[in-house]
């Protein structure tokens, strides 16, 4: 058979596969760059490392950010448990209707503790009333609960704990009063010792607590102890 398509339109073979063919000024035209040159260091922030060096950079700062809060977090919290701590000891009168001011120091931290309702009882060594919140109570309530309730020691901690312990609360004035309960046991007549005793305080007659407390440091002398 003839080929009747007309020489003017037939595509050479070669003419198919053919790539066009600039200048080599025209690479230089516009964004592009010629062939055979680098293209210029960049100068601007990504010229140290690219982004992955910034995204690395951003995250360490967040997290020193989010470890200095976390650090601030636990001071203000190793803080809190310093100065909600009872320490030292004062003496105060009891007034002409047997109420006695309780030290402001303690104040502020049965107030940092949030104590609502003093839990009171009757000590178990010494002759004095010590008082702290109802944690207190629960703490010792945990002790006879881990115990047969019919053994002996548990029943002996009830009659201290329960049958030797009442509730009291401060008034508007943050005075607290000297019950019978108080006086009969401690030997309190018109003044009050407060002593405190870290997550609790006592009430104590004053000349019975300076006996009792140069009585411990004159047996830890004799001990050799310093701690």
């Amino acid at each position: 058979m003839f080929d009747t398509v007309p020489a003017s339109k037939r595509v050479h073979p070669i003419d198919a596969h053919m790539v066009p063919c600039y200048p080599k000024c025209a690479l230089h035209q516009g964004n592009h760059l010629p062939i055979h040159r680098k293209a210029k260091a960049s100068s601007g922030p990504e010229a140290s490392g690219g982004p992955w060096f910034f995204r690395l950079a951003k995250l360490c700062l967040t997290l020193r950010v989010s470890g200095g809060e976390m650090l601030s977090g636990l001071f203000r919290k190793r803080v809190f448990r310093v100065m909600s701590r009872f320490l030292s000891n004062a003496t105060n009168r009891i007034d002409t209707k047997g109420r006695v001011s309780v030290p402001a120091a303690f104040r502020s931290v049965l107030a940092q503790r949030n104590v609502q309702e003093l839990y009171c009882f009757q000590d178990f060594v010494f002759p004095a009333i010590s008082v702290g919140g109802s944690d207190l109570l629960e703490r010792f309530e945990r002790q006879i609960a881990a115990e047969d309730p019919f053994s002996p020691d548990a029943n002996e901690m009830s009659l201290l704990i329960h049958g030797g312990g009442v509730f009291m609360k401060l008034d508007a004035e943050g005075r607290l009063m000297v019950t019978d309960f108080i006086r009969d046991f401690t030997g309190i007549s018109d003044e009050v010792t407060f002593v405190g005793r870290a997550d609790h305080f006592q009430l104590w007659q004053p000349q019975a607590f300076a006996a009792a407390q140069a009585q411990a440091r004159g047996e830890r002398k004799l001990a050799g102890k310093r701690s």
